[in-house]
C-alpha cells in the first residue's frame, strides 16, 4: 500500500515541477478528490448509491472537483488544479493528466433510455485547462488536447487537437519514446494563442494538402514540377 501511494505521488512530481516533495502533493487537491473517489466508486458498485453520492459531494465541497462514483478511473490518474467535472460513465485509463476547468460531459440520449454517455480517455492522454470532451467518443492513447479545445469526435492515438470544434494539427502528439511532457496538451508559444488559433488552423490543413499532393505526385512517378507556383501563391 505504501509502495503504490509512493509511486503515484512520484508520477504526479514527474508532471508538475511544483512540489518539493511527496508530502507536499498529499495536499493537492486533485490526490484527495481521487482517494474519495475510490471510495465513493466502491460503494456505487456495491450499489449504496447514496452513501457513494454523499462521499461524492463531501469531495466536492472540499477539492472543487466533480467526479461521479459511476466513473471508472485507471491507475496514477492526475488533476492539476481543480474545477474539473467527470461524469458518470466516463472512462480513464493509466498516466492521464486533466489541468483545471475541464468537463468530461455527457450527451443525453433522444430516448431517455441511459447508457454510455460520457469520454473515454485511453492511457497516456493529456486534456489542456479549460478543455470540454463530450459525449461518448475515444480520446486515443498519448493524444493531447489543447487548452480550451471542445472535442466532440473520436481522437486519434497520438493526435493533437485543437480548436472549436477541436481538429488535429500537424504537430506530432505522444510518440513512442518521447520524454516530454507537455501539461496544457499544446506547446505554449504564439501560435497557440486563441487569437491565432483559427490561422494556424489553416496553415495546418495547407500543410496537410501539400504533403498528400507530394505522397500523391511521387506514387505516380511524376516530379512536383507545381512546387514553386503553389510556394508563390
Amino acid at each position: 500500500m505504501a509502495g503504490r501511494l509512493a509511486a503515484y505521488l512520484d508520477s504526479i512530481r514527474a508532471r508538475d515541477p511544483a512540489p518539493h516533495s511527496r508530502l507536499e502533493v498529499l495536499t493537492y487537491p486533485g490526490v484527495w478528490a481521487l482517494a474519495w473517489h475510490r471510495v465513493a466508486h466502491r460503494l456505487y458498485a456495491k450499489r449504496f448509491f447514496f452513501l457513494a453520492r454523499l462521499i461524492n459531494h463531501w469531495s466536492r465541497a472540499t477539492t472543487a472537483i466533480d467526479i461521479h462514483p459511476g466513473a471508472k478511473i485507471g491507475k496514477r490518474f492526475f488533476i492539476d488544479h481543480g474545477f474539473v467535472v467527470i461524469g458518470e460513465t466516463a472512462e480513464i485509463g493509466d498516466d492521464v493528466t486533466i489541468s483545471q476547468c475541464v468537463t468530461l460531459g455527457g450527451t443525453s440520449p433522444d430516448n431517455g433510455v441511459a447508457g454510455k454517455r460520457h469520454p473515454t480517455l485511453l492511457d497516456g492522454a493529456i486534456v489542456g485547462s479549460g478543455a470540454q470532451v463530450l459525449g461518448p467518443i475515444t480520446v486515443g492513447a498519448r493524444a493531447r488536447i489543447g487548452a480550451n479545445a471542445v472535442v466532440t469526435k473520436d481522437v486519434p492515438e497520438g493526435a493533437v487537437m485543437v480548436g472549436i470544434p477541436a481538429r488535429a494539427t500537424v504537430i506530432e502528439g505522444g510518440q513512442a519514446g518521447e520524454k516530454k511532457f507537455v501539461p496544457y496538451g499544446t506547446p505554449c508559444s504564439e501560435s497557440f494563442d486563441p487569437q491565432t488559433q483559427k490561422v494556424e488552423l489553416l496553415r495546418c490543413e495547407l500543410e496537410q494538402m501539400r504533403k498528400r499532393l507530394d505522397a500523391l505526385l511521387e506514387e505516380r512517378g511524376l516530379e512536383n514540377t507545381g512546387e514553386g507556383e503553389r510556394d508563390r501563391a
